[in-house]
């Protein structure tokens, strides 16, 4: 440096080269090609002064992964020095071991840190992924579960409206011994009830998985009472206490679908996580709402257990849809409570027993 302020006429153009090579590494659109080749270019020719832009330039190339392009700036740089001005040399007996040392270390912490930022953005993708996916896979869940009710849905009213049509076209068959105005309603009776059987099936028929069980099965929980679901976890080996109050009949045939589901889940569960420990369900179908609730304290869980993991995320869809709430969670002590509650709606009947 001494040289340089002593010949005053070489400090303008080092000063200048080092602006020209510090605006190229600041701006994006500049930092490749242009500027490795122009600070390597100035550091061969003016040595030291344009050393430590050149440690900047090889470090930005090493993050981008292009440590060949590093090296081979580096070796340029520094060999052509050993022909270039004299006064700045980077191979003087004071500075050859910085000479060195710099572009080693801005290579080597540039592809640390390029390493580390890339993983980084890795993992932040990949928990992005997990997160899309979890996502897709409740949405297909609720779906699906929107699609099972339908279908048990379909198989309820296509029964229940065939019964109709059934009765009133026998009704109608002794037209003769009725009242022209009586036989006239049971005639448009039966009409409408076919109608009716015709649209459901068009409207929710196409709902039905082409691999799903027979109607008759499909109507399994509707035609079997919750007792038969504790009845076989006992035949299993599960310790099930039930306790009903009310008659299944109080209930909407939605909402006795929706405690089948809840109970058949829960055992389930139970088994899967507390294997061993003993449940207790309680259900009261009496107006004004239908209410389930299932516990169990610890168990053991079973390892050979399997399942999508999103049974609850279908339970919730169909409790929200008619009208519940559904609360699963942890209930003291290491315990477990699936409970749900799903108003009656207007009409209902509120009269009944307990049982």
């Amino acid at each position: 440096m001494n040289d340089i302020a002593f010949d005053g006429h070489y400090l303008a153009p080092v000063i200048t080269a080092a602006l020209v090579c510090g605006t190229a590494l600041l701006v994006p659109r500049l930092r490749w090609p242009l500027a490795p080749l122009l600070v390597t270019v100035a550091t061969a020719w003016w040595g030291w002064p344009l050393l430590p832009l050149l440690a900047v330039a090889l470090f930005d190339l090493a993050v981008d992964r292009r440590a060949r392009v590093a090296v081979g700036c580096a070796v340029a740089a520094l060999g052509a020095n050993l022909l270039s001005y004299r006064a700045t040399s980077l191979w003087t007996a004071q500075s050859y071991a910085s000479t060195l040392l710099l572009p080693v270390l801005a290579v080597l912490v540039g592809l640390w840190l390029g390493g580390r930022r890339r993983l980084l953005q890795a993992l932040a993708a990949d928990v992005e992924r997990l997160h899309i996916g979890s996502q897709l896979r409740e949405e297909a869940a609720r779906i699906a579960e929107r699609s099972r009710i339908a279908a048990e849905m379909h198989d309820v009213l296509a029964h229940r409206l065939s019964l109709i049509a059934l009765h009133t076209g026998v009704l109608a068959t002794k037209g003769d011994t009725l009242p022209a105005p009586v036989a006239e309603r049971l005639g448009l009776l039966r009409t409408a009830s076919v109608e009716a059987l015709t649209d459901l099936r068009d409207v929710l028929g196409v709902l039905r998985d082409p691999d799903a069980t027979p109607t008759g099965a499909a109507l399994t929980p509707v035609m079997r009472d919750v007792a038969e679901l504790a009845d076989e976890a006992r035949a299993a080996g599960q310790h099930v206490e039930l306790t009903t109050d009310g008659l299944p009949e109080q209930a909407p045939t939605t909402h006795r679908l929706a405690v089948h589901r809840v109970v058949r889940e829960a055992l389930t569960n139970a088994r899967k996580h507390a294997d061993g420990a003993p449940v207790t369900v309680r259900i009261d179908y009496r107006p004004p709402a239908t209410l389930v609730e299932v516990t169990n304290p610890p168990g053991t869980p079973r390892t050979d257990a399997v399942g999508s993991g999103y049974g609850l995320v279908g339970l919730r869809e169909r409790v929200t849809a008619l009208g519940g709430h559904l609360n699963a969670g942890p209930a003291g002590a290491g315990a477990w409570r699936l409970a749900a509650r799903i108003p009656h709606p207007l009409g209902v009947e509120q009269n009944g027993t307990r049982t």
